[in-house]
């Protein structure tokens, strides 16, 4: 018999979440938003105006996330406005938001397996650039056996992804994990933290790091015969004789 707590509701996982208004006048409950958001993206809403639109067009669902209160006409109930969520997300603690998704993810079912592949991947949001802007650029701990980002984390401009994924080991489950990435991952001390943390690595390495690409030739290269006849390869076949 499976003894184990059931994994938490999205909804209870953002309750979690520190609301950043303050206690008065609040009409509704953080969880309720960011649930309502959540829905409203994944019914395919890319923007605050179609989160809000979808909160008017399906008001009778309204309740099933937490909004009780009516509406000021009278007429369904009152859910978030374009400046409301403009005004949330803009003062939403982002770490402690990510680190409840990730859990909540964990939690239904990447803990459960004992090996997974994880792909660092970084990415300038579409639609995010605008006039002197740069764009967000985020990166992504994406987990292919569950089809899901573990967790993510904004590339601060003055920084690189190599800095910011040595943060984003530290939310992901390494044990039993094999972290896949790009060149730009394949550094000493991100290798270093996915080892201490008893997972495995599996990173490229381009022509950018040449001593390294070197040793790595050398190493599946043919067996040099001191001797001076023909060497053999790994493979057992002769190899090349040497000049």
């Amino acid at each position: 018999m499976n003894t184990t707590a059931p994994a938490a509701s999205l909804y209870e996982v953002f309750a979690t979440v520190p609301d950043p208004r303050s206690r008065f006048g609040r009409s509704y409950t953080l969880a309720s938003l960011l649930t309502l958001a959540a829905v409203a993206m994944l019914c395919g809403c890319r923007s605050l105006y179609a989160i809000a639109q979808w909160g008017r067009d399906y008001n009778h669902l309204a309740p099933l996330l937490g909004f009780t209160r009516p509406a000021k006409d009278g007429d369904g109930y009152r859910t978030p406005c374009i400046s409301e969520l403009h005004t949330v997300f803009a003062a939403l603690d982002v770490a402690t938001f990510e680190a409840a998704l990730t859990r909540w993810i964990v939690a239904r079912g990447v803990a459960d397996l004992d090996q997974r592949v994880v792909a660092l991947d970084g990415k300038t949001l579409r639609g995010s650039q605008g006039h002197q802007l740069p764009g967000v650029h985020l990166l992504a701990a994406y987990c292919r056996d569950v089809e899901a980002v573990l967790a993510q984390l904004a590339v601060p401009g003055k920084t690189n992804e190599h800095k910011t994924a040595l943060e984003l080991l530290q939310l992901i489950p390494l044990k039993g994990t094999l972290i896949t990435g790009d060149a730009a991952f394949t550094q000493r001390d991100l290798c270093a933290a996915v080892v201490q943390g008893q997972g495995d690595y599996f990173l490229t390495v381009k022509d950018n790091q040449p001593t390294l690409e070197a040793d790595i030739r050398a190493a599946f290269g043919p067996a040099f015969s001191p001797s001076g006849g023909q060497a053999t390869s790994r493979r057992g076949r002769p190899g090349p004789k040497p000049r």
